[in-house]
């Protein structure tokens, strides 16, 4: 109950008997009010690049990755007549999309995207993050770090010249579903015994833990949808880069279905591998048309080392 006289010296004080009734809130919602509530608040770095010059690279630079399409698997000889596996990867108009804040100014985010979509199949906030860029939407975007000095303009297009044939890449991209599947499948369990008193339990997982604690730990192998997550495949090296078609050829296979977008991105562990052949000029921060050296159309990685066909005398 409020009394009389506290009333009346809240009136004198200019307000309304509405403001005493609604409390009021703890938070405010001003710009200043936060700045002075949030005083540990981190500032934004983003690199300034206002137009693509080439630069030099050195091991601490991390340059950035490419969208890429997976097209399939075909074969290639190397220089020794051995056929080689490899998957087929295409740089389908890959620009630079934006430039993302991050709160430590010695490291940097890039967006890219790969392909074209219309914009009557875009979201009206993506499409509004396209134009305000002044880029055509892209069927798809992803994130890569990389260092202050490999940053590149918004817009500017990545080609397969990008990379450098014999270098190491890394690859990422989700692996085929292959749906609900038992242990034996899901993870390489034995199984039962075929015969010799097993009845209806050949292919089943067997104990799943004993009656103390009297419940099963999580993370117990156990049957479950299985694929469907992103696989990266380290050091993958690249056998032919075709500056024509804009693709190039990786040694192995690559997880996806073919059309699968894929994440390609120079290798990172590196202990007793080396990222580029010796002697190669890398294209930094990207390849520049008119200022990097003129290439081919085909250049073909070389796998080096003794002829492996010919016998040894031992």
């Amino acid at each position: 109950m409020i009394s009389s006289s506290g009333f009346v010296d809240r009136l004198l004080a200019g307000i309304t008997r509405s403001s005493l009734l609604q409390p009021r809130s703890l938070f405010s919602t001003t710009s200043s009010s936060l700045k002075a509530k949030l005083p540990h608040e981190k500032i934004r770095y983003v690199p300034n690049v206002k137009e693509l010059k080439l630069g030099s690279y050195t091991p601490e630079s991390q340059r950035t990755g490419v969208i890429a399409r997976k097209k399939g698997m075909t074969g290639m000889w190397d220089e020794w007549g051995v056929r080689v596996p490899v998957t087929v990867l295409q740089l389908d108009r890959v620009k630079v999309v934006s430039l993302i804040k991050t709160s430590n100014p010695s490291y940097a985010r890039i967006q890219v995207g790969c392909g074209i979509r219309k914009d009557k199949h875009m979201t009206k906030p993506l499409l509004g993050h396209f134009k305000s860029q002044g880029v055509e939407p892209k069927a798809k975007l992803f994130e890569f770090p990389i260092t202050p000095d490999a940053a590149l303009p918004v817009g500017t297009e990545i080609t397969a010249a990008h990379f450098v044939s014999g270098q190491l890449v890394d690859v990422t991209a989700p692996s085929l579903g292959k749906g609900f599947q038992g242990v034996m499948k899901r993870w390489g369990f034995a199984g039962g015994r075929a015969s010799h008193g097993n009845s209806l339990a050949h292919r089943t997982p067997g104990s799943t833990g004993n009656i103390n604690p009297g419940r099963v730990y999580p993370g117990k192998k156990m049957p479950g949808r299985m694929g469907g997550k992103n696989v990266t495949v380290l050091r993958l090296p690249v056998m032919k880069v075709d500056t024509a078609l804009n693709c190039i050829w990786v040694k192995g296979s690559v997880p996806g279905y073919d059309g699968q977008f894929i994440k390609v991105r120079d290798s990172i562990k590196l202990s007793r591998h080396r990222l580029f052949p010796e002697g190669v000029d890398v294209p930094f921060p990207t390849y520049v048309p008119g200022e990097s050296p003129l290439l081919p159309r085909e250049t073909v990685a070389k796998v080096g080392g003794r002829d492996p066909l010919v016998p040894t005398s031992d």
